[in-house]
């Protein structure tokens, strides 16, 4: 197990140093100046000159590039004189619109964006599994079609159709839930839940619909096993059988898709937070990319890949307790 980490270590330390290096030649490599839009429209041409020797623009694009790998980790001074701002690790630069550093304004937003990302991974688990293990144990009955063609349809839908179908349903017709507006777990428990459960669900009904339909096909053909028409001629309970040699092997492919699911999670936030105005870091990167704000949107896509690859390695890790010939691949 030692040796099956430090790989999946080793290429997590690999993928992110690629995708740091792609990212930044990206932005920097656009015909957009970094200074001028930093400095502001209004400034001069000597002016921009200044700020981008301040920023350090001016040197071979290699070493701008391991000045900042070197800033995630350790910090560094930037700019220079009476100019200079110290930018403690981890430094991912300083906004171009507010000013403020990146890594406060991601840490700020952090929050409210990992409350969306769990809860929906909840949800659509919840609904997922237990419908495609309900639908493989009434296979070709009424209750199969009618979950197998309720997961078609909501996985047809798109994000943002769903969204304003559930606030036009439960807010405007209904009037079960209020509009929903962040509200701090910490502040009020109850409100946090009751303002973050359509924007839950709006996330995760197309994905409870995808995992609903693996997990029945999973569950089909592992009950078609020998193993499990064994257990069942010894006389094993159905429940037992089910339970236990029948849905281990069958979740091994969920998880796999769970990993891939929940790094992928900040593209559908970044349309959730917008229609339900949640502060989170999807809203953060929307905006920023509408205004060109270079450094935020490289720090978000960062940390999106972070998120991303260490998911990855905890569905590796879960895969090879689930499946133990995992290691030996």
């Amino acid at each position: 197990m030692t040796t099956f980490l430090l790989r999946r270590l080793a290429g997590i330390a690999f993928t992110l140093l690629v995708i740091c290096a792609a990212t930044f030649s990206i932005f920097y490599l656009l015909p957009s100046d970094p200074a001028l839009a930093f400095c502001g429209k209004s400034c001069t041409p000597d002016h921009v000159a200044e700020v981008r020797q301040q920023m350090g623009l001016n040197q071979p694009l290699i070493e701008q590039f391991a000045n900042y790998v070197k800033a995630i980790f350790a910090g560094r001074t930037m700019g220079s004189g009476s100019y200079a701002v110290q930018c403690g690790f981890p430094c991912f630069g300083y906004s171009f619109q507010t000013g403020q550093p990146v890594w406060t304004m991601i840490t700020s937003r952090l929050p409210v964006s990992i409350s969306l990302a769990i809860g929906s991974a909840v949800l659509w688990l919840v609904m997922g599994l237990l419908s495609g293990v309900v639908s493989a144990l009434k296979k070709n009955g009424w209750i199969d079609r009618l979950l197998m063609v309720g997961t078609i349809g909501a996985a047809a839908v798109p994000v943002y159709f769903t969204a304003m179908v559930l606030l036009y349903v439960f807010c405007t017709q209904l009037g079960w839930i209020p509009y929903p507006r962040y509200v701090n777990f910490t502040d009020d428990p109850g409100g946090w839940a009751q303002n973050m459960l359509l924007p839950w669900l709006t996330l995760a009904l197309a994905t409870a619909a995808m995992y609903a339909r693996m997990t029945r096909s999973s569950v089909i053909e592992t009950l078609n096993e020998p193993f499990v028409r064994t257990a069942r001629a010894k006389g094993v309970r159905e429940r037992r059988v089910v339970g236990k040699h029948g849905l281990r092997p069958a979740l091994t492919p969920v998880v796999t898709m769970l990993g891939m699911d929940l790094g992928g999670l900040l593209a559908g936030a970044v349309i959730t937070e917008q229609l339900f105005g949640l502060p989170g870091v999807g809203k953060l990167f929307a905006q920023s990319l509408g205004t060109s704000d270079q450094p935020v949107v490289m720090g978000v896509t960062l940390l999106a890949s972070f998120f991303i690859v260490v998911s990855n390695l905890v569905v590796d890790v879960l895969y090879a307790f689930i499946d133990p010939r995992a290691r030996l691949s």
